[in-house]
């Protein structure tokens, strides 16, 4: 009786009575209640006498109430007055407190955790309970509430009963579709914004799948997944009490994901290394928050605790960052201004909310809490509530779309640079690289030629020589695509200005060699050298190229090094006889290299005995086995004589 003496400078009254006989639709029990500190079972009862209870307002905070006391189990009661023909009408709930039991008439219609022993449940949920038949029969009924409130609802300013939809009353079918309204109104833009995250976050993974070094696109869906699974799991707590514990659990994952991937997504886009202190201060401020949220969740933490030890990450994640993306804005990257906005907003979005936390501890400047809490999440658009924190993932993620976007605008721009450059490229390659032999009295030319790609790396030339001989030359350029066939076309120039002046193999390679180096930039090319005599006399300088083939034999030539390593090489000439009617091939790697599905060569074996068939037969078996690189053969048959060529 001492609390009761104390609490609000009140007196003992008759019992309270809530004239409900003309309902007409859901309406919140804002009254007066009476209330009793203890726990007896016959609080609940009818038939108690209450006369002796304390008043309250509904819309009066517990610590106003019981300002120098926290008494462990209230009892709130409210008789309530009926119309003697309803019989389905039902109690709504929702933020009450963390445990509690409500009855009507002495007989339990709902239960939220568990109130001694005390094991807090998640406070969120909206429950409906209906009020039995024979408890309205009468036209009037007693509604009975038995809370444990923790230490954290004791320090809520919040009034304990005066919040909109904490207790509603009203017919039962139209308070669950006042609830389900309601919850539709607040949980709508959540659930748009979620989808719009998920639709985004499964774009970003088809690119980084075809774009590997882009890590940003990783976090981006699994920063996704996280918020799309928050989001289910704040439904299912919505209209289902969860034990505090499990809920606690649930949410340490996902607030320990968002903000790790939020930090791995910044520093991707800006291609900054995660690694050292920002890697130590990220671990340790994640650890710090999860310990304070299982505290508050358990209600063992105070909430000026909670939000104070909230401050280092707050530090990284909305002081670091946009700082960060400020720095990067002011050297050109245009990405860091698209993010900086929703970062900025987001900040301060957490910043105000922080301190509506802190506000709300001091007793004078608790309505200045309450204003800033209303400014940042009671905004109205229609049916819907907005708050703040929405609209910076609204616009988070609407910034993600938009890099997305100008990311491909620019790639498809590339894209069509590229293919410019290889158009031009296959064009050059056209005109060095010949299509058809010339015609040589006494021989049979053969050439045949597939890139592994739009343009390649192989190339030949098959020129003639004084005295009816010819000159041919066959390498590859270490690589494939554009670079390749650039090096390709410096290649094929040298030959063709160095043949005006020398047809000597030896000569032609050293001078090759000497012209490449430096214009490599790290690679290099394999050449063989071969000037045919018309009477069949072969000289051939080799610089790292595969040997040729003579009637399915393999020619044996000195090993050189390739062209563009080192200058100064000299390259040894090997000489020896084309007789009439033999058939001198010349190979690329490609052949030999050729790979099936189950990782096995077409190899030198097989490239010996397809060497004595025509090129384009070759060609073909090569490609039929698998191609993986660019592919070249030359051939050369000595006519027979008397044979006309």
């Amino acid at each position: 009786m001492v609390l009761v003496a104390i609490a609000a400078g009140s007196r003992p009254g008759n019992a309270q009575s809530y004239d409900a006989t003309n309902l007409r639709q859901p309406t919140d029990l804002i009254a007066t209640w009476l209330v009793q500190v203890g726990d007896d079972p016959a609080y609940a009862l009818a038939s108690f006498d209450d006369s002796h209870w304390q008043k309250f307002d509904a819309r009066t905070s517990l610590h106003r109430i019981f300002p120098n006391q926290q008494p462990q189990i209230l009892w709130l009661r409210l008789h309530v007055q009926v119309a003697p023909d309803e019989s389905k009408l039902a109690i709504g709930e929702h933020s009450i407190a963390s445990a509690l039991e409500i009855y009507a008439n002495g007989q339990k219609i709902l239960e939220a955790g568990q109130v001694a022993p005390f094991r807090a449940s998640t406070r969120d949920s909206k429950r409906i309970a209906r009020i039995p038949s024979e408890a309205l029969a009468g036209g009037s009924f007693v509604l009975a509430l038995r809370i444990r409130p923790s230490t954290l609802e004791w320090s809520d300013p919040a009034p304990i009963l005066g919040n909109p939809n904490s207790l509603e009353f009203g017919e039962e079918q139209a308070l669950r579709e006042h609830v389900w309204l309601g919850a539709l109104g607040t949980d709508g833009p959540v659930w748009v914004i979620a989808l719009l995250r998920l639709a985004v976050g499964l774009t970003a993974i088809a690119l980084f799948i075809e774009q590997r070094r882009h890590r940003e696109y990783l976090w981006i869906f699994l920063l996704s997944l996280v918020s799309f699974a928050a989001v289910v799991t704040s439904l299912y707590q919505e209209f289902h009490s969860t034990p505090a514990l499990r809920a606690a659990l649930l949410a340490l994952p996902y607030t320990v994901a968002t903000f790790v991937l939020s930090i791995l997504m910044y520093f991707a886009f800006l291609r900054l290394p995660f690694r050292g202190w920002v890697r130590i201060y990220t671990l340790c401020a994640a650890g710090l928050a999860c310990l304070l949220m299982l505290g508050f969740g358990f209600g063992t933490v105070p909430e000026i605790v909670f939000a104070l030890g909230l401050i280092p990450l707050l530090l990284f994640s909305s002081g670091y960052i946009p700082v960060l993306l400020l720095v990067h804005l002011r050297r050109g990257n245009r990405e860091a201004g698209i993010l900086l906005i929703p970062a900025i907003l987001s900040s301060v979005n957490l910043y105000l909310m922080v301190l509506a936390i802190l506000l709300a501890q001091i007793p004078p400047l608790v309505v200045v809490s309450r204003l800033i809490y209303n400014l940042l999440n009671n905004h109205s658009a229609g049916p819907f509530v907005i708050t703040l924190n929405e609209v910076c993932g609204l616009l988070s993620t609407l910034s993600l779309a938009v890099i997305m976007v100008l990311r491909s605008t620019e790639n498809s721009r590339q894209q069509a640079v590229l293919e410019a450059e290889l158009a031009a490229a296959r064009e050059v390659q056209r005109v060095i690289v010949p299509e058809h032999a010339e015609g040589f009295p006494g021989f049979n030319v053969e050439s045949a030629y597939a890139p592994a790609q739009q343009v390649g790396g192989d190339f030949f030339q098959i020129l003639p020589l004084a005295k009816g001989g010819m000159l041919v030359v066959v390498g590859d350029v270490a690589g494939k695509g554009l670079h390749a066939a650039m090096l390709v076309s410096v290649v094929v120039g040298t030959i063709r200005g160095v043949v005006s002046y020398t047809s000597d193999p030896g000569e032609l390679m050293e001078n090759l060699n000497e012209r490449m180096i430096g214009r490599t930039h790290g690679s290099f090319s394999t050449a063989l050298a071969a000037g045919i005599a018309a009477d069949g006399t072969v000289t051939i300088a080799n610089a790292g190229h595969l040997s040729p083939y003579l009637d399915g034999t393999e020619v044996e030539l000195p090993g050189a090094l390739p062209l563009g390593i080192i200058a100064g090489v000299r390259y040894e000439t090997t000489k020896f006889l084309l007789p009439a009617g033999s058939r001198l091939t010349f190979y690329s790697d490609g052949v030999i290299e050729a790979q099936n599905p189950e990782g096995e060569m077409l190899g030198f074996d097989r490239g010996r005995s397809l060497s004595t068939h025509s090129a384009a037969a070759i060609v073909h078996a090569a490609k039929t086995f698998g191609q993986s690189d660019d592919i070249t053969v030359v051939a050369v048959r000595r006519d027979a004589e008397g044979e006309v060529a």
